[in-house]
């Protein structure tokens, strides 16, 4: 019994030894999974921190790359501010110029009165080498979300001189050039004075909508199609046809452009421009404000096909700009009064032919028509010399119709940075326009009563732009005068043929009237 007691004992005793061992190797087992687990989670951990490390580094060099663009724009605009920008232009110009007048008879100086009058003969004058510079500045001003300032200065100055005296004034041949005054100040040449050219401001998106309104000192010169010889961009929406309007205003503007599928880029504007300020009316000031009202469409516009048409109007136009009185040798002194008004309505159709061979050509053609609207205000001296809107005591007092006709080519050579164009455009005996703004140094070749022939060249040089507008050009170009009237730009007085001015005893002229006349020009521009 005892041996059993002692087996038994045995068996009791190695049990639990039996279950600890296999306890211990499960346990073993366990340890090992968890260690696997452990050092796979290790793995991804591991992989984690690459990646959010690969992550950190590509944030800080995308942060790197937006501090160095933003630095490089903020050096690139001079250190302003995002809402200000500034640019501009420098040109030097250089012209030769030849004239020849015609035979016309003046009023006799020692009786201005009566006859006989003096016959003048034809003389031929000469500018052998007028130069001149032109410094542009353009600045933009953004002062909130949809309000805008632009502006622009300018400096126009002729080489070895302080006023304009070589272009206007007494060695003026033309009404345009006669004196600088509102609509020509900083587009003809006189001193070296930075001049307000431009300076209005745009409220655009008014109530949610493609409505805009503008105001101030207008962008109103160099309209289409005149930017092309000039090798300017076009004016956006607040350009007018260079046909009918060159002339620095001061006004406002009231636009919309609505989204049309059948007519892309269509916008409409109601502008408003003030050609002359009359002060105080008095009893010694009777004249009156002159005024222009306008209605521009561009019903189409695409990068390769444009149309623009205008309709205008001047009210009581002046007879001379900014002057109470002007004296004319040989004449006397004439007051300034209102003569009546103007009606202009005219049409620009332009394009482009991408990838006519090596090049892209550009063509436009633009025609206009002038319709007088004369009062009974005279200036001169009755009975003798009486001139009105665009009549005098000769011609009679009546409604005169104009037409004109502009148009021309560009073949542009993008390889090599050449543009050719030509030009071509005719005026009739009474055509008017507002062009006296133009870069026309003679007078403004599309208010000629005759033909302007011009062909010119520019060459580009291909240099990286470091500016934003950075280009640099030389421009070269010949015009031709061919006056067929008397007049040109001048709506006082009536037109007459040059070849009939020797047939009358009678044919006053408020200046010497030219026949023919040239220019030879070049230029170096620079746009920043």
């Amino acid at each position: 019994m005892s041996k059993a007691m002692a087996m038994l004992l045995s068996l009791f005793l190695l049990a639990p030894a039996t279950t600890w061992a296999a306890d211990q190797a499960d346990l073993m087992k366990k340890i090992e999974e968890l260690s696997q687990q452990l050092q796979q989670l290790k793995q991804q951990m591991g992989e984690l921190q690459k990646k959010e490390t690969v992550k950190e580094e590509r944030i800080g060099n995308v942060e790197k790359k937006t501090a160095a663009v933003e630095k490089k724009t903020e050096e690139s605009a001079g250190g302003w501010p995002a809402w200000f920008e500034i640019g501009g232009d420098f040109r030097t110009r250089f012209d030769y110029m030849s004239g020849t007048s015609a035979d016309f008879f003046t009023p006799n100086p020692v009786n201005p009165f009566g006859l006989p009058p003096v016959l003048v003969p034809s003389e031929k004058f000469k500018n052998e080498a007028l130069l001149t510079n032109r410094l542009g500045l353009n600045m933009k001003f953004k002062a909130t979300e949809d309000i805008q300032v632009k502006t622009r200065l300018l400096m126009y100055k002729v080489w070895g001189h302080e006023t304009g005296g070589p272009v206007s004034g007494a060695n003026s041949f033309f009404a345009d050039k006669q004196s600088i005054f509102d609509g020509n100040v900083a587009h003809t040449p006189s001193d070296n004075a930075l001049r307000v050219d431009q300076a209005y401001a745009t409220w655009s998106n008014i109530a949610d909508q493609p409505i805009w309104f503008s105001v101030g000192r207008r962008p109103s010169t160099g309209g289409v199609p005149t930017n092309l010889r000039l090798n300017n961009q076009k004016t956006g929406s607040a350009g007018v046809p260079g046909l009918l309007i060159d002339y620095a205003f001061d006004g406002a503007t009231f636009g919309v452009a609505p989204d049309i599928d059948a007519l892309p880029g269509f916008y409409a504007k109601l502008c408003y421009g003030k050609g002359f300020d009359s002060g105080f009316r008095s009893s010694a000031n009777s004249m009156k404000d002159v005024n222009f009202l306008g209605f521009n469409v561009v019903p189409y516009e695409t990068d390769n096909f444009r149309v623009e048409v205008q309709y205008s109007r001047g009210f009581d136009i002046f007879a001379f700009p900014e002057f109470s009185a002007m004296t004319f040798p040989g004449f006397g002194t004439l007051s300034n009064t209102n003569l009546g008004d103007i009606d202009q309505f005219g049409a620009v159709v332009s394009g482009k032919i991408d990838n006519l061979g090596p090049g892209n050509l550009n063509l436009f053609m633009s025609s206009a028509m002038s319709k007088t609207h004369p009062n009974s205000n005279i200036i001169g001296f009755p009975g003798m010399l009486e001139y009105g809107l665009m009549w005098d005591n000769v011609a009679g007092r009546n409604s005169r119709t104009g037409y004109a006709l502009y148009a021309g080519a560009r073949y542009d050579i993008p390889s090599t940075g050449t543009k050719i164009g030509v030009e071509y455009n005719h005026g009739s005996k009474n055509w008017i326009t507002f062009t006296p703004a133009s870069d026309d140094m003679w007078t403004s070749k599309l208010g000629t009563r005759g033909s302007v022939y011009e062909i010119y060249a520019i060459q580009e040089l291909l240099k990286k732009p470091v500016s934003k507008l950075g280009k640099a050009f030389f421009r070269v170009g010949y015009q031709y005068y061919d006056f067929d009237y008397t007049g040109s730009n001048n709506w006082v007085g009536a037109p007459v043929k040059i070849t009939d001015l020797t047939t009358t005893m009678y044919a006053p002229q408020m200046f010497q009237p030219l026949k023919k006349a040239q220019n030879i020009y070049a230029t170096f521009d620079v746009q920043f």
